[in-house]
């Protein structure tokens, strides 16, 4: 059974350091918006989406050297990123393959995985939607769809863990089991219930407890029988 990993917010606590940048040059900029609501509102979503629907709503341009100011302050914050709790114990305990699907490009998985003392745990199953199949980012399957090709895995013996509802929707569109994590530093509340409204069949806080939900899968269909 393959196991698909999000990266951000999965593996390692990356996401509050990115809200909270993105807040920060935001507000500095003009626009009113917290650390808390661009996780909530942004968390998982492809590049470009976010800057395109704070434009619809507010009327003012997110303009490039906006986001240059912002990937400039994140660049160099994410150097200090470390993984998330319990994962290396969980992938010490895990049987099967696994790899790394996410909507961040591959120069940044490598940088922030590395620095976190993961990227070794994955290489070279680290898979960035921009880059492969249709390019398309979550919450289209392309990402997860194109992880099944290249390890031969029947999506429907796939489970995906992700934190954003973006992510357990591409995976349920995939045709994947997916289970929602909350155990990130950005984590906040509503945040389960949005998971389970997505799509995730179970939605766990902590890396220790997935081992026991990925066996448990293997006589349960997701359907309640």
């Amino acid at each position: 059974m393959l196991t698909i990993f999000d990266c951000d917010g999965v593996l390692i606590d990356s996401e509050i350091i990115s809200s909270a940048v993105t807040a920060e040059v935001l507000n500095d900029e003009g626009f009113a918006i917290t650390a808390d609501e661009v996780t909530s509102r942004f968390a998982g979503l492809a590049s470009g989406e976010m800057e395109a629907i704070l434009s619809e709503e507010t009327g003012l341009p997110v303009s490039g050297r906006i986001k240059e100011r912002i990937q400039a302050e994140f660049d160099r914050r994410i150097v200090h990123v470390k993984a998330v709790p319990g994962i290396s114990d969980l992938l010490d305990a895990l049987d099967g393959p696994r790899c790394v699907g996410s909507n961040a490009d591959a120069a940044y998985l490598k940088r922030a995985l590395t620095s976190a003392g993961l990227y070794d745990r994955f290489k070279p199953y680290v898979f960035s939607a921009g880059e492969v199949g249709t390019r398309k980012g979550k919450p289209d399957p392309n990402v997860f769809l194109h992880a099944a090709r290249e390890l031969g895995a029947d999506p429907a013996e796939t489970i995906v863990i992700e934190d954003s509802f973006a992510g357990v929707t591409a995976a349920v569109r995939a045709g994947m089991r997916a289970i929602g994590f909350t155990g990130g530093a950005h984590s906040w509340p509503g945040h389960a219930e949005a998971l389970m409204e997505a799509g995730a069949e179970t939605v766990v806080r902590k890396h220790s407890d997935i081992l026991a939900v990925i066996e448990a899968f293997g006589s349960w269909d997701g359907r309640g029988v």
